[in-house]
């Protein structure tokens, strides 16, 4: 088996801060309407927890968290400053030329995405790529909010919590 070496470098911790800051719009690409996938969760806590106008992108799923889907990027009603992209590593090219071709910021890939072709190909048409982080994540750590598990437990302590 052969593990592929990654060369690319991504943006720093400040870098990726920034770039959540300055965003306004995210569009999820591969959202689901099942609660056990990870695109769901992100879509729950974007909607929750941040300013962002959330759009979700499938072409099968009608509608996501009370909220109609896309079929595609360019049925979006502006340019999403954020693509976070929840596909197969077979469709990313395919996602980034809808993102270019809807005028996107970033291309922002999950965890468990990392594709070296696409991010040096979105960096030529002049996109920010982040990849294998996952932006509910990252918001979290950068806001106060991410606990070990991942999510806030609404706890402020330096103590661990005793369950009865």
């Amino acid at each position: 088996m052969s593990i592929t070496q990654r060369t690319w470098t991504g943006p720093s911790a400040p870098e990726r801060l920034n770039l959540l800051r300055e965003a306004k719009s995210v569009a999820i690409v591969g959202a689901s309407d099942k609660p056990s996938r990870a695109s769901y969760f992100v879509a729950t806590y974007l909607q929750s927890s941040t300013r962002y106008k959330v759009y979700f992108v499938n072409p099968v799923v009608k509608e996501i968290l009370g909220q109609s889907t896309y079929t595609s990027l360019a049925d979006l009603p502006e340019s999403p400053d954020i693509v976070d992209v929840f596909r197969k590593h077979e469709d990313l090219p395919g996602v980034l030329d809808e993102a270019v071709a809807a005028g996107a910021k970033t291309l922002w890939l999950q965890l468990g995405s990392w594709h070296e072709g696409v991010a040096q190909d979105a960096e030529t048409a002049g996109l920010n790529v982040v990849m294998d982080r996952c932006v509910k994540i990252e918001h979290a750590r950068f806001h106060g909010g991410l606990h070990l598990a991942g999510f806030d437990t609404g706890v402020i302590s330096s103590k661990r919590q005793i369950l009865a």
